[in-house]
């Protein structure tokens, strides 16, 4: 079973103080910009800046599962964050990668991976995986009275057995 990263856990990848460097502000901006998405990781990593409204948080999912397209949105302190990320990216094309590599091209999900390991360790915590902020997300909004077929409309699941399976 795939758990929730506790939102305790999220806070504590955050607070872990970022270098002054264009991969510290991106490495502290993606558990926030997980959570807020609730994206797969493959669609987290496939977004390009033209995809993403930092003026009202709407992020563009073009190919989600079984290729159908969706809107996640941001945040205000993700829009912050990943404001301060872009400050110091040169290439703001608008089919750039948002999570791009020091040179500049796309991460991958080990790179994905391997950030939030990074980040869990110097937080003291265990690293959670990277589908557990979309399971989060899901319970976040549950215990906060969200109809279920609503939440089935935004993650993008066909099915609700599929959700059930989350909420296990």
């Amino acid at each position: 079973m795939i758990e929730a990263v506790p939102l305790a856990d999220v806070s504590a990848m955050l607070e872990v103080r970022p270098t002054t460097t264009k991969l510290g502000y991106r490495d502290r901006t993606i558990p926030l910009a997980m959570l807020d998405t609730r994206c797969r990781a493959s669609e987290f990593l496939d977004l390009c800046l033209g995809d993403v409204d930092l003026r009202n948080g709407a992020c563009q999912v073009r190919s989600g599962k079984g290729a159908k397209p969706r809107t996640v949105f941001l945040g205000e302190r993700a829009r912050q964050e990943l404001r301060s990320y872009l400050a110091f990216r040169k290439d703001l094309d608008p089919l750039a990668p948002v999570w791009a590599t020091r040179g500049g091209t796309r991460l991958t999900y080990a790179g994905l991976r391997q950030i939030m390991r990074r980040r869990a360790k110097k937080a003291g915590i265990a690293a959670p995986s990277l589908h557990s902020f979309r399971r989060a997300f899901a319970l976040g909004c549950l215990r906060s009275g969200m109809d279920i077929f609503a939440l089935q409309r935004l993650m993008g699941h066909v099915d609700l057995s599929i959700l059930r399976r989350y909420l296990a």
